[in-house]
């Protein structure tokens, strides 16, 4: 299985279609050559079922729909790139925190819920072979450490694993009657608890159907030490010998004017930011040079795990530079998850690109990394 040096940057269309622009060493480019030229082979893309108002107005956030998924994968797979597709199944963002049931499936039971799983990506897939961007692997949910299509996948209510692992087999069979050979991934958060990890797939394996990938989500400001990603990452790949691919990572790279993109309070940040000392005790700070260092440790964390099972890195939204309009959430999406915003872009400081688009040390060390 190839190496992985991969790119998540599902709000790359948005971004654009407000006028942001790239640059490296000063010279305006296509983002995606200028990723490629970085050593990037592979990017991610979120899709979500329908990520617009009853009345259509976009949820934003890069609004990843099926024709915004099409449109970046065939642009991906123009510049050489493999296509990870991360199936959110919900409307717009699905993670530990929310695993909202799509408009759509609203009031269904967990048959019928395992039922809207399987033809969905069934159907999306055959859609995106016949539209020449079909991926080369897939994830079947976003972060599932708390489950998905909430209140019936939910850990914490259903009081088991059956519905989670009923809905998760549901997606991998539906690819493999298209697919017998694509890589399919089952993606957690917090990289760095390995206790979770080995309860929740000890659980799954016991329910599930096989699979060949384990993603991980690892932000040093929220999931622990590096070392506690290498405890987990060098169990898991002994424990179950499936191939690992950090699904998300990211490290800042300022902390200068973050409250004017983010549209945040001090005490109102996410991760480092509400936790008092915690940007202190990060092992690298939040500058250029701590992002580049970070991504140099990160390497060293991947050349250790066993019989090199960790197949590479897709970081997460490197390009979503701050440019008016574009956030993580509008006012429509905020009423759907049920949240009071604001939706601000609170990710322009983990990019791969400063404020203004210019490309950044890290990548170099992206570009200079040799597996092994």
């Amino acid at each position: 299985m190839k190496f992985y040096k991969g790119m998540d940057i599902s709000t790359i269309k948005e971004v654009e279609s407000l006028g942001g622009k790239f640059y490296d060493h000063g010279e305006e480019k296509d983002v995606f050559e200028i990723l490629k030229s970085y050593g990037t082979n592979a990017v991610r893309l979120r899709l979500w079922n329908d990520p617009y108002s009853e009345d259509g107005t976009p949820y934003g956030a890069g609004t990843n729909d099926l024709a915004a998924t099409i449109e970046l994968a065939k642009r991906a797979k123009s510049h050489g790139m493999d296509v990870l597709l991360c199936m959110h199944y919900s409307d717009f963002w699905a993670d530990p925190g929310k695993q909202r049931v799509p408009k759509a499936w609203r009031g269904m039971d967990a048959e019928q819920l395992t039922d809207a799983v399987y033809g969905f990506t069934r159907d999306t897939l055959a859609v995106l072979r016949d539209a020449g961007a079909y991926p080369d692997l897939i994830q079947i949910g976003n972060e599932l450490t708390n489950g998905m299509l909430w209140p019936l996948g939910k850990l914490a209510e259903c009081g088991s694993y059956d519905n989670l692992a009923r809905f998760v087999s549901a997606g991998i069979r539906a690819v493999r009657s298209l697919d017998t050979d694509m890589p399919v991934m089952i993606h957690l958060d917090n990289g760095g608890n390995a206790p979770m990890y080995r309860d929740w797939f000890d659980h799954y394996i016991e329910r599930g159907e096989d699979f060949q990938m384990i993603g991980l989500s690892y932000y040093p400001f929220w999931h622990g030490t590096l070392e506690d990603l290498q405890n987990n990452m060098n169990d898991l790949a002994v424990r179950y010998g499936k191939e690992l691919v950090i699904a998300e990572v990211s490290m800042g790279f300022t902390m200068e004017d973050y409250g004017k993109y983010e549209k945040l309070a001090p005490d109102e940040r996410k991760g480092y930011a509400t936790k008092p000392g915690l940007v202190e005790k990060l092992p690298f700070p939040m500058t250029k040079a701590g992002q580049a260092d970070f991504m140099k440790a990160l390497f060293a964390v991947i050349d250790q795990v066993p019989d090199g099972k960790c197949r590479g890195f897709f970081y997460w939204e490197p390009a979503w530079i701050p440019v008016a309009g574009s956030g993580w959430a509008s006012r429509e999406a905020l009423a759907y998850i049920e949240e009071k915003g604001p939706g601000g872009n609170e990710w322009a400081n983990q990019a791969l690109f400063d404020y203004d688009g210019q490309s950044l040390p890290a990548l170099e060390v992206i570009r200079d990394y040799r597996e092994g």
